[in-house]
């Protein structure tokens, strides 16, 4: 009986919630979720310097991966790899073009040029949708994703969600940038998939002969793939 009565407090507060939720506009939606994400100076002092260690440094795992896998990736795969690495930056590059030009036709203020929440780590009070770092690591994540194995998808997919989280956290973008992102990225894997279709062939091609060209001593001591 308590346990029934527990449940159905539970579903009402879940239904005043939701109906709390439909009432608000998108702005204000925004700046909810942005509220209850964001740190605030009573925040843990560990906390912050976590995620500003995210913030900053993580993303740096998308020039690592791409360079590294293309250098030592499984021999036996190799080849598939890096068909997966060339298409995957393509779409990073599709990724800053549309996040460059949505940010220009459509600018927004981040949250510490509205004096809106708390901001604790330093940037430059330029666009804010959609984020760069969200568009880049979620664009990475979403290529691995639909072109490699679900495991390294999930597991960038938690990385993407982390710095998303961080920059908020931070202070540095609001929510809908993050979703703005996503869809950034879902929009470049489109973009390079069809690229890859019409010049992918001619783009390995000429990439491997400059490759093969410039680590071809590398490549002859066995330090690095051919």
């Amino acid at each position: 009986m308590l346990a029934n009565t527990s449940s159905k407090k539970i579903l009402h507060r879940l239904l005043n919630f939701i109906d709390f939720v439909n009432s608000l506009t998108m702005e204000q939606l925004n700046h909810f979720f942005f509220t209850i994400i964001n740190a605030t100076p009573s925040s843990s002092v560990v906390m912050i310097m976590f995620a500003s260690m995210v913030a900053k440094y993580v993303i740096f795992i998308i020039p690592l991966l791409l360079v590294g896998l293309w250098l030592w990736g499984p021999s036996d795969r190799i080849v598939l790899l890096r068909q997966l690495l060339v298409k995957t930056a393509l779409a990073l590059i599709f990724a800053l073009c549309v996040a460059y030009l949505i940010g220009h036709l459509f600018p927004s203020d981040r949250p510490f040029v509205k004096n809106f929440g708390y901001t604790f780590l330093f940037h430059a009070p330029n666009n804010a949708f959609p984020s760069n770092h969200g568009s880049a690591i979620f664009t990475f994540a979403l290529a691995f994703l639909f072109w490699h194995r679900l495991w390294s998808g999930i597991s960038l997919m938690i990385v993407a969600l982390a710095i998303a989280w961080s920059r908020i956290y931070l202070g540095l973008h609001w929510p809908l940038d993050m979703l703005g992102a996503f869809f950034v990225g879902l929009i470049s894997c489109f973009l390079s998939q069809q690229g890859w279709c019409l010049w992918g062939n001619s783009i390995m091609r000429r990439l491997l002969r400059f490759y093969r060209y410039c680590f071809a001593s590398l490549i002859r001591k066995g330090w690095v793939n051919n």
